[in-house]
């Protein structure tokens, strides 16, 4: 069981498999107090308190293929990669002021049923389609790879042994007991992801001179230039202006278009508890670069600074490479690799249940069978959700031949992002969007976006070669230089933010264009889904809640520390 350099004792190993039947001897309890109804195995029957949501909001998001990711990334490129952890509030204060009240009010189960009422069943089931496909395909195959991957690596099991092992560990709860199940078993994975990672940091810091204290000013002493949240446009990993734009399009789509995030909202008890899980999210959020990002750089510190090491062939070797240098085996490996699995089925279970939802209440109860009653919807859900599960592994092996985990799924939510949430957007804050524009936006902005992910980097490849036939060869390197993009010929490659967001105005221009050549809806079909500012007053749910409980006050806290945390990183 043992990888080079790395070994497991059996304190780390039964660490390990008392987590994994931790996890799913809660997930089997919350199904045995569930409703067995199709609300109940779908949405939890609308009971969610905040702080479960805030953790399964978190949770779910955090995965293999980000742990090891943005921990390599940072070893490569510095502090500027935690940006994709703290950059929560523009993006929670989106979802919180413009679209949780819009759904919460309207009651929708899925974000296909919001797309049914406000456009048209060709728009709603044009979505279900497709994010039935990427959950399983873009979303599920690369985290069930990446996760089985790291795991095997870093403990010697075989590949197929910890994929299987997995599938089968989340089905045993997932499947059985829907949203109720996933999103508790999602606070205890939070805990135990969260508790590990803030853990391991701490002991990987020790080892820099000053220790826990002082070892992150030394690191920072030593290397200021890669202590910075900003990035120029140019930059090729977090370019800063491109992130502002993602703000709007890729990474508001995540949160608030992607079923699998929004589904813990929609299963929320009260718009209160809805609104204080997302508050609660971003406070979590905070400590999320401790375990994603900042061990990348204790590692770039020992490598490159203290000279402790030859560097790093392969920047998503980092995670492991920490684990194995840093970590003392009295435990914490165990901890550790504990948090990783969990991070990993957080998400699968995640991913299943949102596949179950779309499946039996948009396909299978409104096209295949209108007449079917609760328990076989959920019948229907459940098999659904298992069938994903076993697919995704059936496939998982092939992204190593598809160009790597993260061009694999960065690649494909780009192309899913643009066209939903620019339709999902205009359907919220302007009354003349039409049905027609909302299929043009859906199936127009999917041709858009594709179109330009191809001939954005074709002309950028060409244009230096066209500038130096029609200007001399001053320009091929002048033209680059103009747009904001330093690289040198022969060509030059746009951000992939960059070419999500011309994709995002390219679709909503339509949209608008296509909605003023088109007859207005009616009254009774954009008046219940248009966002007004009275809508603010009902997050409170018309209860007087102590100070203590105001989300204006939790709200404000947030706020001031992300703003603190981007004054002092500047």
């Amino acid at each position: 069981m043992d990888s080079p350099g790395f070994s497991l004792s059996a304190v780390d190993l039964a660490i390990i498999v008392v987590s994994g039947v931790l996890v799913v001897a809660v997930g089997l309890r919350a199904a045995r107090n569930q409703d067995r109804t199709a609300r109940g195995y779908f949405l939890a029957s609308g009971r969610l308190p905040w702080w479960i949501i805030g953790s399964a909001f978190v949770s779910t998001s955090v995965s293999s293929e980000q742990i090891v990711g943005t921990v390599g990334a940072a070893y490569k490129s510095g502090l500027a990669i935690a940006n994709w952890e703290w950059c929560s509030l523009p993006v929670y204060t989106l979802l919180i002021v413009f679209f949780i009240p819009v759904y919460l009010k309207n009651r929708v189960t899925t974000v296909s049923e919001f797309l049914r009422r406000r456009y048209a069943p060709l728009c709603a089931d044009i979505y279900s389609w497709i994010m039935l496909f990427a959950y399983v395909f873009i979303f599920l195959v690369p985290v069930l790879y990446g996760g089985s991957l790291a795991l095997s690596q870093l403990t010697g099991w075989g590949f197929y042994v910890v994929l299987w092992t997995m599938v089968i560990l989340v089905a045993a709860y997932a499947v059985k007991g829907g949203l109720a199940s996933v999103v508790w078993t999602d606070a205890v994975q939070c805990l135990m992801l969260v508790g590990g990672g803030v853990v391991l940091y701490f002991v990987a810091l020790s080892h820099i001179p000053g220790g826990i204290w002082e070892g992150w000013s030394t690191m920072e002493q030593a290397s200021p230039e890669r202590f910075h949240l900003y990035r120029p446009p140019s930059d090729p990993d977090a370019p800063f202006l491109g992130l502002i734009f993602a703000f709007f399009g890729v990474i508001l789509f995540y949160q608030a278009g992607n079923q699998v995030m929004i589904q813990r909202v929609l299963g929320a008890r009260s718009a209160w508890d809805g609104i204080m899980g997302i508050i609660f999210a971003g406070f979590i959020n905070m400590l999320r670069p401790l375990v994603t990002c900042f061990l990348g750089l204790i590692v770039y510190h020992w490598v490159h600074v203290m000279n402790m090491a030859e560097p790093l062939a392969n920047q998503d070797k980092t995670f492991p490479y920490a684990l194995q240098h840093f970590a003392p085996e009295w435990g914490l490996r165990g901890i550790i690799l504990a948090g990783f699995l969990a991070a990993v089925m957080s998400t699968v279970s995640a991913l299943a249940n949102s596949t179950a939802t779309l499946f039996a209440l948009d396909v299978y109860k409104r096209v295949i069978n209108p007449a079917a009653d609760d328990r076989r919807t959920v019948r229907v859900g459940q098999l659904a959700s298992l069938c994903a599960l076993i697919v995704a592994a059936l496939i998982a092996p092939a992204v190593e031949h598809c160009g790597g985990i993260f061009k694999y799924f960065q690649t494909g939510v780009t192309y899913l992002s643009t066209p939903f949430i620019s339709v999902l957007f205009l359907g919220i804050l302007w009354k003349r969007t039409t049905p027609a524009a909302g299929l043009f936006g859906v199936v127009g902005g999917l041709i858009i976006q594709s179109a330009l992910a191809v001939g954005i980097p074709l002309a950028g490849y060409c244009l230096p070669f066209v500038a130096v036939g029609l200007f001399g060869p001053p320009a091929g390197r002048l033209l680059p230089a103009a747009l904001g993009v330093e690289i040198p010929m022969p060509g030059f490659n746009l951000h992939w933010l960059y070419i999500a967001a011309i994709a995002q105005a390219l679709t909503m221009s339509g949209v608008v264009w296509v909605s003023l050549a088109t007859p207005a809806p009616p009254p009774e079909v954009w008046e219940p889904f248009l966002w007004r500012p009275a809508l603010l007053s009902r997050y409170d749910d018309g209860q007087a809640r102590p100070w203590y409980k105001q989300l204006k006050l939790w709200y404000g806290l947030f706020t001031l520390l992300s703003l603190y945390i981007y004054w002092r990183f500047w």
